[in-house]
């Protein structure tokens, strides 16, 4: 699963790394982005790349409104091109949703849930995988939206969680944005064991508002029990 996460990249960048042409898009750096808030989405049409923002929660088309049902912010690699929700997406609407890392949790007996920030080793920018969706109201409200889709964690992450964002390599990208032909099911696997490493993060970030500035990401003392802070995932 990935419920939230950061980027800190500025448009023009995510311009050069992806070859596409950036609208106009929610300011960078970011923190503690969260479901139903705006996300930069890497889409192609026209024979070109685009960058646009949408929101993060796909709506199917059968939604009388936003909150008509359960916000779909993950799609499951493995049922993808069968549900209903999300199969004509998985064919015609595929995305990238570029990340500097995201968040998951582990719970410590009677002290809550502490939160973990798991990032690139390399240090270089993530594209999860996405499928994404305009979506109109009967009132004629439209909203352009996306989710990430996940797989089952590798070995190095399931000890935090047992799913982790589908995570796609810069020469796997035009096979997933339907540039290069057929077969981007098979793209949808856990990522390399030595992708990604984490450490602990403060508890704030637990907070939907939690808005403030680098310090979220930085490192803290480990609380609570469970793996250690500052390893490889």
């Amino acid at each position: 699963m990935c419920g939230r996460f950061a980027l800190t990249l500025p448009p023009e960048a995510m311009e050069a790394l992806f070859e596409a042409e950036a609208g106009d898009l929610p300011p960078t750096p970011r923190y503690n982005i969260c479901p139903t808030q705006d996300i930069a989405v890497v889409v192609t049409h026209d024979d070109a790349r685009h960058i646009t923002p949408m929101r993060w929660g796909f709506l199917p088309r059968w939604y009388k409104s936003p909150t008509d049902g359960p916000l779909l912010i993950n799609a499951r690699a493995e049922t993808l091109a069968e549900k209903p929700a999300f199969r004509e997406a998985a064919r015609a609407r595929r995305c990238l949703i570029p990340a500097s890392g995201f968040f998951e949790w582990t719970a410590s007996a009677g002290r809550g849930k502490y939160p973990w920030y798991i990032h690139p080793a390399s240090g270089d920018v993530l594209a999860f995988a996405g499928v994404w969706q305009s979506w109109r109201g009967p009132d004629g409200q439209r909203l352009v939206t996306a989710a990430i889709v996940t797989t089952a964690a590798n070995k190095a992450l399931e000890e935090v969680h047992h799913r982790m964002p589908v995570i796609l390599a810069p020469g796997d990208w035009p096979l997933w944005l339907g540039e290069a032909g057929k077969g981007a099911a098979a793209l949808m696997q856990p990522a390399p064991e030595d992708l990604l490493i984490r450490h602990r993060v403060s508890r704030a970030v637990n907070g939907l508002k939690a808005e403030a500035g680098p310090e979220l990401l930085e490192p803290v003392d480990q609380e609570g029990g469970g793996p250690d802070s500052g390893t490889a995932v």
